[in-house]
């Protein structure tokens, strides 16, 4: 068996569309109209209670049970484009986790929940580039050796 995609509802094929390729640069794979498929593996759906056959009211805006996840190689660049939609509305302000990744969480139009977050090879240079060892990279993000160095070659 081979995982194929996530589907997501959508009010508005052509808003939410645009939305996703404009924001995080998707590229469309197939559009069958009120479906959806970007390259990346997320599909999008209009009238997807019509899709799944459930009852319109069943279909939940905000759910808060589950995010789309992103990884982005220039994050202060991304938040300045994110800036650029006013209408977003963030969960809070940018964070910082503990093994130093930067992320940010808003819904998308649909009341889907959305993190981008900084890249993870981009942190590991973030902090060699302040002058900390590997060693202390390691500890600080509490990952191996071995695994910071497959991340770092992937």
């Amino acid at each position: 068996m081979k995982y194929n995609c996530t589907v997501i509802s959508v009010a508005d094929i052509n808003a939410a569309r645009k939305f996703y390729e404009d924001l995080f640069g998707l590229e469309v794979f197939q559009d069958y109209g009120r479906n959806i498929a970007f390259t990346c593996g997320l599909a999008l759906q209009q009238d997807f209670d019509w899709l799944v056959h459930l009852p319109k009211e069943s279909i939940l805006r905000k759910s808060n049970n589950v995010e789309l996840c992103f990884e982005e190689q220039d994050f202060d660049s991304f938040l300045h484009k994110l800036k650029k939609y006013p209408n977003i509305e963030c969960l809070g302000e940018v964070i910082e986790h503990s093994w130093g990744q930067r992320v940010i969480r808003f819904y998308d139009l649909d009341g889907h929940i959305i993190e981008v977050g900084e890249n993870m090879k981009m942190v590991i240079k973030r902090f060699l580039a302040s002058g900390m060892t590997i060693d202390e990279v390691s500890v600080k993000m509490d990952v191996s050796f071995e695994d910071l160095t497959k991340l770092q070659n992937s």
